[in-house]
């Protein structure tokens, strides 16, 4: 495997092809709309319910690649990024469903600007693929919320 240093210090494992990306994507697409219609495996929780707790599922993930990066600004950084969207998803269990349309709106620029920078170390195909899975979750819940099924 290859491996350079960033410019701020930490490794890079290399970088992404297109191929990947677009893979990543694709595999996006599909998941987010699994996450959208995730209600329907779970049909004895309020879809909001479902849907705040699968934002809620993001953090230990995101935490789980900041402790694999190493660098403790790292971990304290995606830490509490993570506990953010905790938090958003935690209200948006009573709140209204706009909460988790914006939750993972603001989750998908993250993983945008992840990829684009590449400040944890080791992400190589996760952020598309999040960014994807977030973007295409939101649009369906969207619908959702203007259709008036959430």
């Amino acid at each position: 495997m290859h491996v350079d240093i960033r410019h701020d210090g930490a490794p890079s494992h290399g970088t992404i092809g297109r191929q990947a990306i677009r893979a990543a994507i694709l595999w996006g697409l599909l998941f987010g709309c699994i996450q959208a219609a995730s209600p329907m495996l779970i049909w004895w929780l309020a879809p909001g319910t479902v849907y705040a707790i699968s934002l809620i599922v993001i953090a230990p993930i995101y935490i789980g690649f900041a402790v694999a990066d190493g660098r403790p600004i790292i971990i304290a950084v995606e830490s509490s990024v993570a506990a953010f969207f905790v938090l958003v998803a935690a209200a948006a269990i009573t709140g209204p469903a706009w909460l988790l349309v914006i939750g993972l709106v603001g989750h998908a620029l993250k993983d945008l600007w992840q990829h684009r920078r590449q400040y944890v170390a080791g992400t190589r195909w996760w952020a598309p693929f999040c960014c994807t899975v977030d973007l295409i979750a939101a649009a369906l819940i969207t619908l959702a919320i203007l259709g008036g099924m959430l």
